[in-house]
């Protein structure tokens, strides 16, 4: 029996179970991701997705997507693959208007269905090898569409993910029914990234969720929920198209940044000829900017590293913060804040005694290979459109304005 029947008839088993508890859970007031109400974010991190073709994987007794049709106003496909957690949910939400309940398998579905504009899967995907899944997903989803994920990490013994991409042995318990025998895929967040960023998708958040009920009269609970935020990438262009390739970047060093690093600020310059990057003396291409110095405000940071590195004069005022973004190098985090430099004076020279120069303008349609992962980033959070791969970041905007406008 392969890795994949077993499951499928292990959750038939529980199924079968549940059917004859006469247990259904009831229709959430928010999306939960993980077994701890409260615990997360809810539906918001799927956008905004009324009107919008859904799909549920591993829809299990159906209560997930019956909330977003009702609540959100989705259109949403509920696929599972074991006829009796389909049984479940038919026999209670059966013409939920918006809810379309599906028995069969999510990857022979996405074969011949049109791609849904979003997808999500709660506990469910690591039944299945992301080997085949993850391609599936890829072809069923709409570029630009969000697929969040929600997996276990830590089990109830403590066990945390794996690093290789292989099943492992994994127990569904059900009040006092004998446990039932499952291979999961467990995986670490850097192999999930990994996977995800080789089948056509940007992960653009990995959260580890824990229980936060816990007190001195309860004991711990180990279990740790991995959730994670990825967007199918647009298409790779023919090569003979005459749309420029996908854009690779360098990552940051693994090691740990000194203390003062933690800090620094990218400045995007869009002028008539294209946007200013330069190249740094390790090989990669850059936004200008740099680290904040003791007593400097963000906007001061960007004015002299805009001066210094490469000539050009801004004022407060010509400056707009976009947000800050998150990630980590080691254990440290690292706090990076993009910014737009409106207007400025002078043209761009290399200064010798910098680490950034050569500085030249780049269409936004053509930007080049081996951008620094900051500065990719940055220009991803200002415009997600642009074809740009690169590690997480946590983004928060700190002023929503529009993109701009014209041929880029």
């Amino acid at each position: 029996m392969s890795v994949e029947d077993l499951n499928a008839e292990a959750w038939t088993v529980y199924g079968q179970r549940q059917l004859s508890h006469g247990y259904m859970p009831p229709v959430p007031e928010r999306l939960e991701w993980t077994p701890w109400e409260g615990v997360g974010p809810g539906a918001e991190i799927l956008g905004d997705v009324s009107g919008q073709r859904v799909l549920d994987i591993g829809s299990g007794p159906g209560h997930h997507a019956v909330h977003l049709a009702r609540t959100h106003d989705a259109r949403v496909t509920a696929i599972e693959l074991s006829v009796t957690q389909h049984q479940r949910a038919i026999g209670t939400h059966a013409g939920t208007p918006g809810v379309r309940f599906v028995h069969g398998d999510v990857i022979d579905h996405l074969r011949t269905a049109q791609p849904f504009d979003a997808a999500y899967a709660i506990g469910s995907l690591a039944f299945t090898d992301p080997h085949r899944s993850l391609p599936a997903l890829r072809d069923g989803l709409r570029p630009g569409a969000p697929l969040v994920l929600s997996l276990l990490h830590t089990d109830l013994h403590g066990r945390g993910p794996s690093t290789t991409v292989a099943p492992r042995e994994q127990m569904i318990l059900l009040r006092d029914n004998p446990p039932l025998a499952t291979q999961m895929w467990v995986l670490a967040p850097r192999l999930w990234e990994e996977l995800l960023t080789g089948h056509g998708f940007r992960v653009e958040a990995i959260d580890l969720l824990r229980p936060s009920d816990e007190n001195e009269n309860n004991p711990v609970n180990p279990v740790v929920q991995q959730l994670i935020r990825a967007r199918r990438l647009p298409d790779r262009p023919a090569p003979d198209s005459g749309r420029p390739a996908r854009i690779s970047s360098r990552p940051r060093t693994p090691r740990p940044p000194a203390p003062h690093a933690a800090i620094g600020v990218g400045a995007i310059v869009l002028g008539d000829q294209g946007l200013l990057l330069g190249r740094h003396r390790h090989g990669t291409l850059e936004l200008p900017g740099g680290t904040v110095e003791a007593g400097e405000s963000l906007e001061e940071t960007v004015i002299r590293e805009l001066a210094e590195e490469a000539g050009l004069i801004a004022r407060p005022d010509d400056v707009t913060l976009l947000g800050t973004l998150l990630d980590h190098v080691g254990d440290v985090v690292r706090v990076s804040v993009g910014a737009i430099v409106n207007a400025w004076r002078g043209e761009p020279f290399t200064r010798p005694d910098e680490s950034v120069g050569d500085w030249a303008w780049y269409p936004l349609d053509q930007l080049p290979d081996d951008l620094f992962v900051c500065s990719a980033q940055i220009l991803t959070a200002w415009r997600p459109d642009l074809p740009i791969d690169h590690t997480p970041a946590h983004f928060t905007p700190y002023d929503r304005r529009p993109a701009p406008s014209g041929d880029v």
